[in-house]
């Protein structure tokens, strides 16, 4: 908060300002009222998550757009004003990303997000810029505006009127993928979600949970699952989950040979709650609406693992 707070202050100049606290125990509120007293702090009164953090927030926020924004980006000069006008002037557009960079690594794009958000066939999620942990370095090859199929939760615009009628964010999901599902709602729902490449940001990740961490495996696992089958007619998330149940049993054997056992327990672990949970997803399904051309390719894993190929722009041909 005290190192990426002010770049925000100082580069949004025409927007209001909120931290939403998520019941933190580390004075966080009590610094941002002492040293930034501008910005209007909301205190949730627990820990929900990223998901239901936001959704309680933002009970509290009167705006037309909402941008959410994590605690660990840096945001860049006149970020806002390619966000504000693809607004104007795309139609249908509900929800935006600009470009997410590595605070690290300037150069390079970001694993959350990148150059914008896609799925395959079987559900799993990657990026132009990134797929799975190969990281692009930014050549100015995304710089386009251009329709994307879910955006980032690090740095996500949404209009606050979607964002009410969709329910917001799955609060089950806890953490992770939220926005995959929010935003494959929306799409269903005949939105458009878009990526701005003329607006840039940088994201140090990893701030909560590290990709080396077990629960972040759990969560992705899961609420994958819990996507897929709320997401697709019945019929066709059954079958994707069973070959998920395939193809998620080869990571977690990957996981043993690697002698990552805690990151295969949690595979395991994410199915089992996930059959432990599917009467309550079953009645979260959407009912009518399909995007039933909802992938940009059959199998990533197929593509990354086997075919080797690394870059987005190889894979698929814009």
């Amino acid at each position: 908060m005290e190192r990426f707070l002010p770049s925000v202050i100082q580069n949004s100049s025409n927007a209001d300002i909120y931290v939403a606290d998520n019941a933190s125990t580390d004075g966080s509120v009590a610094f941002i009222k002492a040293n930034y007293p501008s910005v209007i702090v909301i205190e949730n009164s627990s820990n929900g998550g990223f998901a239901q953090g936001y959704n309680e927030a933002l009970e509290h926020v009167d705006a037309d757009i909402f941008c959410l924004l994590n605690s660990d980006v840096e945001v860049t000069k006149n970020w806002l004003s390619p966000i504000a006008e693809a607004f104007k002037t795309l139609s249908h557009v509900a929800i935006i990303q600009p470009k997410i960079l590595d605070l690290l690594k300037k150069d390079h794009f970001e694993y959350a997000g990148a150059a914008g958000g896609f799925i395959d066939r079987l559900g799993y999620p990657f990026c132009r810029g990134r797929i799975f942990q190969s990281l692009e370095k930014d050549n100015g090859q995304y710089e386009e505006t251009k329709e994307i199929f879910w955006a980032t939760g690090a740095c996500m615009f949404v209009k606050s009127v979607v964002f009410k009628s969709l329910g917001g964010f799955d609060a089950d999901y806890f953490a992770h993928q939220e926005e995959v599902d929010f935003c494959w709602r929306a799409k269903n729902q005949g939105h458009k979600v878009y990526y701005i490449g003329s607006s840039k940001v940088y994201h140090l990740g990893g701030s909560t949970l590290s990709n080396m961490n077990p629960k972040k495996t759990y969560l992705n696992f899961r609420n994958s699952l819990f996507s897929i089958l709320k997401n697709l007619p019945l019929k066709k998330s059954l079958v994707i989950i069973f070959v998920r149940l395939l193809l998620d049993g080869i990571a977690a054997l990957r996981f043993i040979f690697q002698l990552r056992f805690k990151h295969c327990c949690a595979i395991v672990r994410a199915h089992f709650s996930f059959y432990r949970q599917l009467p309550k997803m079953l009645k979260k399904r959407e009912k009518t609406n399909f995007t039933l051309k909802y992938y940009t390719t059959t199998s990533i894993v197929w593509s990354y693992f086997v075919s080797n190929i690394r870059k987005f722009n190889i894979l698929i041909k814009d």
